[in-house]
């Protein structure tokens, strides 16, 4: 059963209140009335509302004036305008100030219904973003990343500084060591955490593709181009863009890049209407931007622009502090994925994975334990559901020779293993393209992980 709305009916005739009211309470929705806008906005100000149904014509105060009203003392109520015939001009200047709707007199019942549907969509799926937005400035909070140690915290406290302000930052650091998490960090910790957050692999694309992506083009302007299409600095108006591998911009995009930073104003690919935003630019890399200007490739006058605050993100391996915080997090988000409430590593693979140096970063372990999770028998990880690679240790290493596979069979499941995690690791767990990489059928792909998470 569809749950019912709270509705402020306000008419000053008592009649059409009693029609409407009647009709409404058997719908399931509780239904305040008010015979005028003044006393409407007293019924708004004691008890919240979903939906305003308002006459449009009243004494001393018409339904547009109590929609402005509304606008300020509940502003996520939904307004509908109820209007006779010869005041349909009056209802479009409603639906100018923000009415949701409106309805001729006498009241159609069944276009009402149809009315209140769909606001209880829109209601629904208003509540479900706000949730989704709360969950995401959670996630990627401060007090969300997962860290311990002396040089984290110098770069959180940083993230807490900056955040604040418009600078633009340059997030510098290895590959994996969370750069994005980082830049997430920096939006949801700001005023912008309200609006849109959009990241940008300016690696991944072709130069023409990539003007496209960021600047969006108009219709016609290359082969394909059969509709205009807004960019991602339009998309992230008010928010924060976050740029990654910005050493990898080419040239002519960089002077594009300038230009948004310095004027905060562009034009669509193919088009001459210039276009004005306000975006924050947050960007990231793992190369030597001071090298590359030296070698020509990056512009000088665009880094110091980018680089107004700098953020260094040390590796995992001068950080060991953190690994052990960051096992378990993943290790209690993988076992959660994969539904097993109890899980835990052996003495020995806690060992060698706190001696291990990460050389893939946050990132690297990550994967490790999701790979671990997935391939492990009952309930503790041992170091044969680790890596080859992490287990790269001495002869001499007693855990490692009491695991050790040692019939062919076994030797030859191990290795099975190792090439379908590490697959699905390189298609970010897509199963269809692993299971094409490795030559297999997605079926088969997924008959071997759950024999081996049965195992």
């Amino acid at each position: 059963m569809k749950q019912g709305m709270t509705i402020l009916l306000v008419d000053d005739e008592q009649a059409q209140r009693t029609i409407l009211s009647g009709y409404l309470g058997k719908k399931g929705h509780t239904v305040i009335e008010a015979g005028s806008a003044a006393e409407g906005l007293k019924r708004v100000s004691a008890a919240p509302v979903d939906v305003v149904l308002t006459d449009l014509k009243m004494p001393n105060m018409t339904g547009v004036e109590l929609l402005k009203e509304l606008r300020q003392r509940a502003p996520e109520a939904t307004v509908i305008i109820m209007t006779a015939f010869g005041t349909i001009e009056g209802a479009v200047e409603a639906m100018r100030e923000g009415a949701y709707d409106f309805l001729s007199k006498p009241i159609d019942l069944g276009q009402l219904d149809l009315l209140l549907n769909r606001i209880r969509e829109r209601h629904a799926l208003i509540s479900e973003n706000r949730v989704l937005k709360q969950q995401l400035i959670e996630r990627y909070s401060l007090e969300g990343v997962v860290s311990q140690s002396g040089a984290m915290q110098e770069v959180l406290n940083t993230v807490a500084l900056v955040a604040q302000s418009k600078a633009s930052v340059l997030i510098r650091g290895e590959s994996g060591t969370g750069k994005e998490l980082i830049a997430r960090a920096i939006h949801f910790a700001s005023p912008r955490k309200q609006n849109t957050f959009i990241a940008v692999n300016c690696a991944a694309l072709n130069e023409n593709l990539l003007e496209s992506e960021l600047f969006g083009h108009e219709r016609g302007a290359f082969t394909g181009a059969d509709r205009q299409r807004q960019g991602r600095f339009e998309l992230a108006d008010g928010g924060t863009l976050f740029l990654d591998e910005i050493g990898d911009l080419p040239p002519a995009t960089q002077v594009k890049l300038l230009r948004v930073l310095q004027e905060q104003e562009f034009e669509r690919v193919g088009g001459t209407e210039t276009h004005h935003v306000d975006v924050r630019i947050l960007a990231a890399t793992n190369r030597n931007l001071e090298d590359l200007i030296r070698s020509g490739g990056f512009r000088e006058d665009l880094f110091y622009r980018l680089n107004v605050v700098t953020i260094e993100i040390p590796p995992l391996r001068v950080r060991r502090e953190d690994i052990g915080p960051l096992l378990e997090h993943f290790l209690a988000a993988y076992a959660n994925e994969q539904k097993r409430k109890r899980i835990s590593f052996s003495k020995e693979a806690w060992s060698i994975l706190h001696r291990y140096d990460y050389p893939g970063n946050v990132r690297e372990l990550e994967n490790i334990v999701q790979r671990a999770v997935i391939l492990s028998r009952g309930d503790v990880i041992t170091t044969g559901a680790l890596p080859l690679v992490v287990r790269g240790l001495p002869e001499e290493d007693l855990s490692r020779r009491e695991t050790a596979p040692h019939s062919l069979p076994e030797r030859v499941e191990k290795l099975e293993q190792e090439l379908v995690f590490d697959a699905l690791r390189k298609t970010n767990g897509n199963q269809s393209r692993a299971a094409k990489e490795l030559g297999i059928s997605e079926r088969n792909l997924r008959y071997r992980l759950g024999k081996w998470k049965a195992g």
